[in-house]
């Protein structure tokens, strides 16, 4: 399971956390402009926005988990199962495979606005990218300093919505998510006050209890709805640390420890990392489950027209600054 979020403040910041109970030796990826992209079914995209994100890198070709490009546009794919459907081959369509779609649309589009009009031909191709890599279930999230939607592969087709929380969890689809926020809509940051009758007198004996009712469970509807009430109620002074601090504090809201959710077969989903990119610079931040402290690479100081992708192996060590 994971949690996407967009955020602004005198930036924008998109990110997300990532849990599973495994690894794919992920890796931060930065992509140049020149670097060959290949497609099963479609044309070779020889010059493309350059991108940076988390990502397992296969003989060369990075699997994208999340990635923003140097225009600004970001787009992470989140576990979707049960719900999400790939089709075969359709004649008139943009023949895309799942791991393929974030460098599609990153690869050429600015903003949310061109990401539309890339997403109205698209037709999301059932084709693994091998047989050790089976395709993931998955949905997905784009964004850029303004807008933010979500793509859904689902039976009836590619669904795609508007989304103004600009959070992203998993099951169920996305709509649910936005008709179970209503069930909310009492839950405050502020001091409550007495609604409960005229007749009685009674106060609040501890800050926090405008918040009674937010769930504190680790299923993807109650994560939607915490990562939300954190985000639109988080107050940050606008600089770059107070930023990608606040940032991190969001996803810390939703973070799983190991031990707390457990899967049928007695394994254990934990956050493995949570990434938060500053969009309008390229620097990409990150944290592992045991790195606590933050990392960073900035895609501008890499060489924007190498030809080959730059991956830089995440630190998962901790770091303590000893003061004695």
């Amino acid at each position: 399971m994971c949690t996407a979020v967009s955020y602004r403040t005198n930036a924008h910041y998109f990110g997300r956390n990532l849990d599973l109970w495994y690894s794919y030796d992920e890796a931060v990826a930065v992509t140049p402009r020149n670097y060959p992209f290949g497609f099963r079914h479609m044309p070779m995209m020889d010059a493309h926005y350059a991108m940076i994100g988390m990502a397992t890198v296969v003989e060369g070709y990075p699997l994208y988990y999340e990635a923003t490009n140097e225009a600004g546009l970001s787009m992470a794919g989140l576990n979707f199962p049960g719900n999400a459907v790939y089709f075969p081959y359709a004649e008139g369509c943009d023949n895309v495979t799942p791991f393929e779609f974030i460098p599609w649309v990153l690869g050429q589009c600015e903003n949310i606005t061109e990401a539309r009009a890339v997403l109205g031909r698209i037709n999301l191709l059932g084709e693994d990218f091998s047989d050790e890599l089976p395709l993931s279930p998955l949905h997905f999230m784009i964004s850029d300093r303004d807008s933010t939607i979500v793509a859904e592969s689902v039976a009836e087709g590619l669904r795609v919505y508007d989304d103004p929380v600009k959070i992203l969890t998993n099951n169920p689809p996305f709509d649910y998510h936005m008709l179970n926020l209503g069930n909310y809509m009492n839950v405050t940051a502020s001091e409550p006050v007495n609604r409960f009758s005229d007749e009685l007198s009674l106060e609040p004996f501890s800050l926090g209890m405008g918040s009674i009712g937010l769930p504190g469970d680790m299923s993807s509807p109650s994560r939607f709805v915490r990562a939300a009430f954190v985000r639109h109620n988080s107050i940050s002074d606008g600089t770059e640390d107070d930023s990608v601090s606040q940032f991190f504090h969001i996803l810390g809201s939703v973070a799983q420890p190991r031990g707390c959710t457990a899967t049928a077969d007695e394994k254990y989903e934990y956050t493995l990392y949570s990434s938060c990119c500053n969009t309008d610079t390229g620097v990409y931040y990150y944290t592992t489950y045991d790195g606590i402290g933050i990392n960073a690479v900035d895609m501008k100081r890499c060489d924007p027209y190498a030809g080959e992708v730059i991956s830089y192996p995440i630190i998962r060590d901790m770091q303590v600054r000893w003061q004695n």
